[in-house]
């Protein structure tokens, strides 16, 4: 079945990163993705986004969905065709909505799991929790708008981190069964972030010490999508390691 283009509006978009040690990321990741390091540090975090108006690019807007939904995302490079391609890897894709899970993987690539969100917000300041519904993950995160960017080490200013996401725009998520990635790239005539400023973050999955041993994993930045008309393009699917092999 061909996968449709979707048209939406990203209403909110909170992008909670993290500086990561390469090597730990690194064993996180399916081959053939790399981290994508910057000033020596693999660049990881939290997507907490809310779509409006959601449907097929042909559909009349009236028609769309709203839903909310949250991706926990690692900064990627890989080996194309045409040198080093750029993106990110859904470590898992979570979503308050049924249909979203359900037709994830199948209509749309990259399968979803469930999740209740508990969300909060003024103008200037978003607060967003959710847990997943098989216990796995829990997020808590409250992020108010900033002038600037502070106190990153990853990004010199909002404008340089701007760019480096605005390139990450192609997402790679694991699949069921084992023997391929997922993906979808964002695209938007439109793109603008503002700077966040990070009042308050938990995450069950960056707080883990198995995962994330102690010093390996740092709240470095976030920065917030507002009202940004968009659309969400399939990709072609990724072999991973088991796949190339098999196609030897």
């Amino acid at each position: 079945m061909r996968q449709p283009h979707l048209s939406s509006v990203v209403e909110r978009r909170l992008l909670v990163n993290y500086r990561v040690a390469p090597d730990v990321a690194a064993r996180l990741l399916p081959e053939p993705l790399r981290p994508q390091l910057v000033h020596g540090h693999a660049v990881a975090g939290i997507c907490l986004l809310r779509l409006g108006s959601v449907r097929p690019t042909w559909a009349p807007k009236v028609f769309g969905l709203r839903s909310e939904n949250a991706a926990h995302r690692i900064a990627v490079e890989w080996d194309g065709p045409d040198g080093v391609e750029t993106g990110v890897y859904i470590t898992r894709r979570d979503s308050a909505s049924r249909l979203n899970v359900w037709a994830g993987g199948r209509v749309f690539p990259g399968e979803h799991g469930r999740a209740g969100f508990e969300v909060h917000e003024t103008p200037g300041r978003s607060s967003v929790a959710f847990a997943t519904r098989d216990g796995d993950t829990q997020v808590d995160v409250t992020v108010e708008l900033s002038d600037e960017l502070h106190g990153s080490e990853l990004f010199a200013d909002l404008a340089e981190a701007s760019r480096f996401f605005q390139r990450g725009a192609k997402g790679y998520s694991p699949t069921r069964s084992g023997r391929h990635l997922d993906g979808m790239e964002l695209h938007t005539d439109a793109w603008h972030v503002e700077a966040g400023r990070v009042r308050s973050a938990a995450s069950s999955f960056f707080d883990d010490p198995d995962r994330f041993p102690p010093g390996s994993a740092t709240l470095d930045c976030a920065l917030v999508m507002r009202n940004v008309p968009a659309n969400w393009r399939p990709l072609t699917t990724m072999a991973t390691n088991r796949d190339a092999q098999r196609a030897k």
